[in-house]
Formats: structure tokens, sequence, C-alpha cells
């Protein structure tokens, strides 16, 4: 199995973190998976879940095993996962230090809900959760936060979240949603007018600098679970948006 394009991590990182779990394992006595699956197995069953946002039934037929225990194994590992790679997601303003920071807005969908009619965006046309995702210049993650309605604007998600006051004394540089705060933005057309030379060749450049926190959130986004749409609890997702955060940082060797 090619495990970094299926499960998102190298062969040793799946190593690593199936001891982990292990320890965590022995420390509780409890046995969190269906004694039928070996820990590996279970782990690399979860983290293919997660991955490919396949359903279950899908992922049995790939391990030979049934859906019922597809789903038992999800639910007693990936808390697990969590535990084991917590202590992986950086302090925001540790990762921050003395790096020019990119920020945008990225949505993950989870369809319509009843009940959660806050969560439909009318700007995506889709219902789901805002979260905001800080880059470095280098397309590298540095923090991504707690979720949000998805029908938020950046600009005040931003502010929701506390990252305008957390970043407050760091040079940061968003797209033109999040005028009004510190960020640098690209200069708006002034209505009736044109931009001035100078504008342009700021935009461009600040344009280019910003496809880094793009890059940054398309690698994010291949965890499909939080990419091609949430099928799970909707109280769930903002646990499993962090647990993916800290498998992100994992990856990436944090």
């Amino acid at each position: 199995m090619r495990y970094q394009t299926t499960t998102g991590l190298a062969a040793d990182q799946i190593q690593e973190l199936v001891a982990r779990i292990w320890q965590i394992i022995q420390c509780h006595e409890n046995q969190a998976w269906p004694p039928t699956v070996g820990l590996y197995r279970a782990v690399v069953i979860t983290l293919v879940y997660v991955r490919q946002n396949l359903n279950q039934a899908a992922v049995g037929d790939l391990f030979g095993v049934s859906q019922s225990t597809v789903s038992r194994i999800y639910r007693g590992i990936l808390p697990l996962i969590g535990q084991a790679l917590c202590l992986h997601i950086p302090n925001l303003k540790e990762a921050i230090r003395g790096r020019l920071v990119l920020v945008d807005g990225t949505d993950v969908p989870t369809g319509n809900r009843a009940g959660h009619e806050d969560n439909f965006s009318g700007k995506r046309r889709r219902a789901g959760l805002n979260i905001q995702v800080a880059a470095d210049t280098e397309g590298g993650l540095l923090g991504i936060s707690a979720p949000l309605p998805g029908s938020m604007h950046d600009r005040k998600a931003f502010a929701e979240c506390d990252w305008e006051d957390l970043l407050a004394e760091t040079s940061v540089i968003g797209d033109p949603a999040y005028q009004g705060t510190h960020t640098i933005t690209p200069r708006k057309k002034p209505k009736g007018g044109e931009l001035s030379a100078g504008d342009k060749v700021n935009n461009k450049f600040i344009s280019s600098l910003r496809s880094a926190v793009e890059r940054c959130i398309a690698h994010i986004k291949n965890w499909k679970m939080i990419a091609t749409g949430y099928r799970g609890r909707l109280s769930e997702l903002p646990n499993i948006i962090r647990i993916i955060t800290s498998l992100e940082f994992y990856r990436l060797g944090w």
C-alpha cells in the first residue's frame, strides 16, 4: 500500500502513531477496537476513512471487514489518535513568531442540517462551517481556528476566533475580505475610478504571496472528510477538525 497517498502519513509515521496509541491503551487498560482486528490495522483503517472519506461499507470491502466493524474501529481509534497527537498542534503565537503570516478562510461542507440554518453560506451556496487558516510564505501550516457558522463573513470570523487580537502585532496578509482589520489586503478599485499603477503592482505582489495559503488549504483539504462533505454528527465535527489539524501538523513534522 502507498501509505502516504492513501492514509496521508508515511509508513514510519504510522508505526510511531501506533506505538503511541498502544502506550495510551496500556495506561487505561481499555481496548477500543474489535479484537478481531489488530491495532496497526485498526489505525490504518481509520486513517484511510478520514483521508479518503469513503463510505464505511467501501472501507470495509477494502480491508475485508463489515461496515459495522469499520464504524466501531473509527469511533474507538479516532479519539486515541487525537490524544496521541495533541501536542503536535503548536501554539499559534509561537508558530507565527518571526514570520510573515498569510490568512484565509475556507469552509467544511456539511450539507443542510435541520436547526443549523446559520451554517448556509450565500457566497458558497452550500452549508458548512467556516475555519480560518494561517500559513507562512512557503505554504506551511501555522494554525487552524475553531470552526464557526458557515454564513459568517471572513472578516467577522477573523475577530470571533480571536485571531484579530492574537495577530495584532504580526504582519498579516489577507484577501479583500479582511479589509477593516490591520491585515494587509489588496486595494479595491475606487468607485467610478481606476487603480494607480503603483496599486496594481502592489496588488499583484500581494496576490502572488497569498497563493501560498491557498496551497496550504489545498493540502489540508486532502483530508477528504472535511473537504468533500462531512456526513456524521454535526456536534462531533469541531473535534474531528481538531484531530485532522493534529494529523496535518504531524504529517508536516511539527
